[in-house]
């Protein structure tokens, strides 16, 4: 027995191919075409299997213009992804510190998630990015 055809759009093979490649734009940093595709209505908050937004993979990487360009757009600097992770930890644990900082003066907080960005930074002995948030090393 086949299962029936979804006509659900993210079922559809050219819209998860579209999906695929917007990740991968938010992933290498292309920030105007990211801006022009969530200006065309994908969602700012568009995320992966795995739970990981547009701007996950835009902080991970290092990418402040294109965090910067989401986050005016209406992505949630907090949203974690599946294994409760925030793009501000990501950024902590990768030392984009740019990144950081623009995530933090988009309210992202810095105690979310796990481990949090400051846990993160106490585990990396980031004593800067420990006086951003406010927190004892």
């Amino acid at each position: 027995m086949t299962s029936p055809k979804s006509n659900e759009p993210a079922h559809d093979p050219e819209v998860l191919q579209l999906a695929a490649k917007i990740f991968d734009l938010a992933r290498d940093g292309d920030t105007a075409t990211v801006a022009a595709y969530v200006d065309a209505g994908v969602p700012p908050n568009l995320s992966n299997d795995k739970g990981d937004t547009l701007l996950m993979l835009a902080a991970y990487h290092g990418h402040a213009a294109t965090v910067e360009a989401l986050l005016a757009r209406g992505a949630d600097p907090g949203r974690a992804n599946d294994r409760g992770q925030t793009p501000l930890a990501g950024a902590v644990f990768k030392g984009e510190t740019e990144v950081v900082r623009t995530l933090v003066a988009a309210g992202a907080d810095p105690a979310a998630g796990q481990p949090s960005a400051i846990d993160t930074a106490r585990m990396f002995a980031k004593t800067d990015l420990l006086e951003l948030f406010g927190a004892a090393g």
